[in-house]
């Protein structure tokens, strides 16, 4: 019999992270990938977690680069009431010690002097698992029902097992059985905010005879405190650093132009603080805005009550990042109730006016532990440790629009926020919706004059009329998600094009083009985050992220199908989307976004000459059209639109609803589920407090470990399972935000897939001749090493050196850079990796792009060219260790981007006599990857292309610069 495999208990484990390697060649590979260390010049352009600017060190070189938009610097100019200081604003390279947030105070409100530390409390106790007896059992518990979410039975099944083990030797598991760990789980204290319920019932006037079920059915809300939950939010010491106090202006270092990010630093908060400030005694609090959102989600289909309307919350003072990544910031608070009837009453207006009422009446209800709060300020726990004053407030209200039309009272296909006539929303000059103007026309107009005339629904009272500073029509927050993806790029733009080609071709010519379309789609060259369509778009169930990898490829694929000024309207819309999308929206971007929207609509007109739209302003008087006019006033208002997409509360349900659903019975469900979120929050609340004490450093079985025998027992499993990497093309990487590209980091050469190169040189150049047709890769290298050691000198005049040491060829490279608007880390980091291999998972090369920076000195595409990677490698000349990549040069045609779809086209480079321009560069010059996508003309491509061949079968590409936001944004 084969020697069976040993467990190796010793094993390293990531600093930064916890993941554990049996071997030092994984840890380094994966520290390489996840966790980049900083050069020097990386370091002194840090931008630190609280948001102030870390200056250079004296005689720091980059001490004056002015173009990145953090390094360049920004000042907060914080609001001088609320703090109580007269000094209002401070540039951030200076400590803003006092002037920067809301006053400290000890327990019981009392102010505490400048610079004083949070109060004291007793000593952390770095031994106590309370109410587990130890890590194992904590991350035993948080294993098993957070991450694999196993059943009952199994994690019994699992602790007999584990029992069976350890019984010979005297020892027992973690747990008793199921019971035993939930019971645990349930005994915690921390994160224990209970469910509560109240029930609601229609209380009108019932027929005496035969009344609808609804008017006599009673309908259950279940809810949480949300008093509770915004002090669990605040207090919560994992956004410390990535809290803001009260609200702030932020300027483009020696200008008046702002830039507006998080949520404290938008208008809305300020105009709030002013209002609060009115009273004296709300002096040097900190404003906690109250952030909503709600929308309906189905968890199954076929069963029978398979509808939840969950409620969610989060606060303002959490910056958008963290609300993004989904670090606990969002918490589900309520599931509102959903009112169902018969047919024959469904369409009543008596039902409809009762399921508009139950929604608003059930959200006050919620809310009434707030309203005290919102007008006498409350001590507080803070992410710092320290006790503050707050004061609660209602704010924006993320929803999309038919949710919309259901909060803000108004008839559909009205603008929630402005009163702009429904039959002419394309007029976006309508006067803005208040409360008091709406309570005018209800006390004037009839109910039938309300609807028809100002699209009113005049007898639902909105929630908001039962807290101080609240009006609903101007507390709705921009959708990205729904209006500019969802709505006006795939429901409206794309489907627009199919009945361009059906009007102008005939259905059976378009069904022609369209498939033409779909493989064109299909044939777009593989990218890091690439979502692939093999089948193009032909797919019935919609997504979001559908939709957005659409938005990717689409432009080039309907060029030389449609007309110049479709494309074009496409292109604007399009830059719009990624302008709104941006994490940091500053002045100048909302003259781009207004650039945008005013060619968007010089350009759609022509869906009304065509006869796709109807002519005159019926032709685009939709709602979700009109919306994206509102986003530069809604963006003024509440900061970036990123922080408060409904794309934040669909993920939710994820964790929230339809994952608990799975793991109930389906028997009463909500109980349940309920449960299962309870008991997530308590295990989420216990790893942030032993976090906190750093109690989870290393890994369970590293501690372990160096309590056996000590840190040098971790080392003997060298030789052992190799470690393992993670093989995806693109991670969010959680490490410093530093506002430059890092260089590339090459993969690890001692992998099987490249053993079969050759290492020396000469042998190395006829491998690579044989496979890529490169005659001269030995004289490549030479070029390469005389421009790096002698950049002045003629090539001609002297001899090329020969590498004489081992050569190594790499599958991949591993780009980090500062991506804050693409999926990212909290500081804002991403990484992708670039690949150069022959066979990509069975199913054919993969030789991708990159862009190379070849003129630093001019911006975007003017001082990049993009060039396609054959191979990475890497050899040492002179004691020096040289990184690089053989590159086929593309070039640029033309001095700008294409007038028609916005993108520069490259080709590829060749010399005098028809050979590719091939050099050998560092991996120092590459920026990044980049995608280029196929100019296909008019014509129909063949239906057999295979999207490995495209950069091989098409003599000119676009540089798509809509491929992520990165690249959006560096790629002009």
């Amino acid at each position: 019999m084969p020697s069976r495999k040993q467990h190796h208990p010793h094993r390293l484990s990531c600093p930064e992270c916890q993941r554990t390697f049996r071997n030092t060649s994984g840890l380094t590979q994966h520290r390489n990938y996840a966790h980049p260390r900083l050069s020097s010049t990386d370091a002194r352009l840090k931008i630190r977690r609280n948001g102030s600017y870390a200056p250079p060190e004296a005689g720091d070189s980059n001490s004056g680069c002015e173009d990145d938009e953090m390094a360049t610097g920004v000042h907060r100019e914080y609001h001088p009431t609320l703090t109580g200081t007269s000094d209002n604003c401070f540039r951030a390279e200076v400590c803003p010690h006092m002037s920067g947030k809301a006053i400290p105070c000890d327990e019981k409100g009392n102010p505490l002097a400048p610079n004083a530390p949070p109060p004291a409390r007793p000593p952390p106790s770095i031994s106590d698992w309370s109410p587990y007896n130890s890590r194992l059992e904590f991350e035993t518990a948080e294993f098993l029902f957070k991450q694999e979410q196993m059943s009952q039975k199994k994690i019994s099944q699992l602790m007999d097992l584990w029992a069976a083990s350890l019984l010979p030797h005297g020892g027992s598991p973690p747990f008793a059985d199921y019971k035993d760990m939930l019971n645990v789980i349930d005994s915690t204290k921390l994160g224990d905010i209970k469910w509560d319920s109240f029930a609601v019932r229609y209380t009108g006037e019932i027929p005496a005879h035969d009344p609808p079920s609804w008017m006599t059915d009673t309908y259950e809300v279940w809810f949480r405190d949300p008093r509770e939950v915004a002090r669990s939010i605040t207090a919560n010491p994992d956004f410390d650093g990535e809290f803001d106090y009260i609200p702030f202006r932020e300027y483009a270092r020696g200008t008046q132009k702002r830039r507006h990010h998080d949520f404290m630093s938008g208008n809305w908060s300020w105009k709030q603080a002013d209002e609060i400030a009115v009273d004296p005694a709300t002096h040097g609090a900190m404003f906690v805005p109250i952030i909503l959102g709600s929308d309906k989600t189905t968890v199954s289909v076929g069963t029978g009550n398979n509808e939840y309307y969950p409620l969610y919350m989060s606060t303002g003072n959490v910056r958008n990042n963290v609300r993004r990544a989904h670090r606990n910031a969002l918490v589900l608070i309520a599931f509102l109730a959903i009112p169902k009837t018969d047919r024959k009453s469904e369409g009543t207006n008596a039902f409809r006016r009762f399921r508009r009422q139950i929604l608003h009446s059930s959200i006050s209800a919620i809310l009434q532990p707030l309203r005290p709060g919102m007008e006498i300020p409350e001590v507080m726990l803070c992410p710092d440790r320290h006790f503050r004053r707050g004061i609660f407030g209602a704010g924006p209200y993320v929803a999309d629009y038919p949710e919309q039309v259901a909060l803000t009272c108004i008839v559909q296909g009205w603008c929630p926020e402005c009163l702009a006539p429904h039959d002419d929303l394309d007029n976006c000059d309508g006067l803005h919706r208040s409360q008091e103007h709406t309570d005018f026309l209800c006390e004037n107009f009839s109910l039938t004059e309300l609807w028809d005339q100002y699209g009113i629904v005049g007898d639902v009272v909105p929630f908001t009329n039962d807290f101080p500073r609240a009006e609903i029509v101007r507390l709705i927050a921009p959708d990205i998600l729904h209006q500019v993806i969802k709505g006006g790029f795939k429901d409206h733009l794309v489907t627009w094009v199919g009945d361009y080609l059906t009007i102008t071709h005939g259905e059976a010519r378009a069904e022609e083009i369209l498939d033409d379309i779909d493989r064109r789609i299909a044939a777009a060259p593989a990218f890091p985050g690439l979502r692939r369509f093999p089948d193009g778009r032909r797919f019935k169930q919609w997504t979001g992220d559908d939709s957005k990898a659409l938005m990717k490829v689409y432009i080039p694929a309907i060029e030389g199908h449609v007309p110049p000024d479709m494309v074009r309207a496409f292109s604007a819309y399009l830059d719009f989307c990624y302008l709104v999308r941006k994490s940091g929206i500053t002045d100048d971007d909302l003259d781009a976004i207004d650039d945008a929207l005013e060619r968007y609509k010089k350009y759609r007109v022509i869906f009304q000459t065509t006869g796709v739209r109807e002519p005159g302003p019926k032709g685009f008087s939709l709602p979700r059209q009109h919306a994206i006019f509102k986003f530069v006033f809604l963006i003024m208002q509440f900061g970036a639109p990123n922080g408060l997409c409904s794309s934040i509360t669909e993920s939710k349900h994820i964790v929230a609803v339809k994952e608990p659903w799975r793991r109930s019975s389906r028997w009463k469900a909500l109980a349940q589920m309920l449960l299962t979120n309870q008991r997530l929050d308590k295990l989420a609340a216990s790893r942030v407090d032993f976090e906190t004490r750093g109690m989870l450093e290393g890994t369970c079985l590293s501690q372990a470990a160096d309590m056996e025998g000590g840190a040098a027992a971790r080392h003997r499993a060298r030789d052992g399972a190799r470690g393992t990497f993670e093989d995806d093309d693109e991670a969010v990487v959680d490490g410093p935000d530093v506002s430059c590209t890092r260089p590339f980091a090459l993969t690890d050469t001692t992998l099987p897939e490249y053993r079969g190169y050759p290492r020396d040189i000469m042998r190395l150049g006829q491998y690579i001749d044989q496979h890529h047709d490169v005659p001269n890769f030995p004289d490549l290298v030479g070029r390469f090493l005389i421009e790096q050691l002698y950049p002045d000198i003629d090539l001609e005049s002297v001899d090329l050196p020969t590498v004489s040491s081992k050569i190594y060829v790499f599958h991949s490279a591993v780009a980090t850079f500062y991506a804050p608007s693409d999926i990212s880390g909290i500081g804002g980091m991403r990484s992708e990796r670039i690949r150069a291999t022959p066979s990509w998972r069975g199913e054919g090369k993969r030789y991708n792009c990159v862009f190379v920076n070849t003129d630093p000195s001019s911006p975007g595409m003017r001082g990049m060219h993009a060039a396609r990677v054959l191979a990475f490698f890497a050899f040492e000349y002179g004691d020096v260790h040289y990184p690089c990549a053989l590159i086929h040069w593309f070039t640029r045609l033309g001095d700008g981007p294409d007038e028609d779809t916005g993108m520069w086209v490259v080709e590829p480079e060749f010399d005098a006599t028809g050979a590719r321009h091939i050099s050998v560069v560092h991996v120092d010059c590459l920026v990044r990857a980049a995608h280029l996508l196929p100019v296909f003309g008019e014509g129909f491509i063949p239906k057999d292309i295979y999207h490995a061949d495209t950069l091989d079968l098409f003599e000119a590409f676009y540089v798509n610069k809509y491929i992520d936001h990165h690249a959006f944004e560096i790629v002009f």
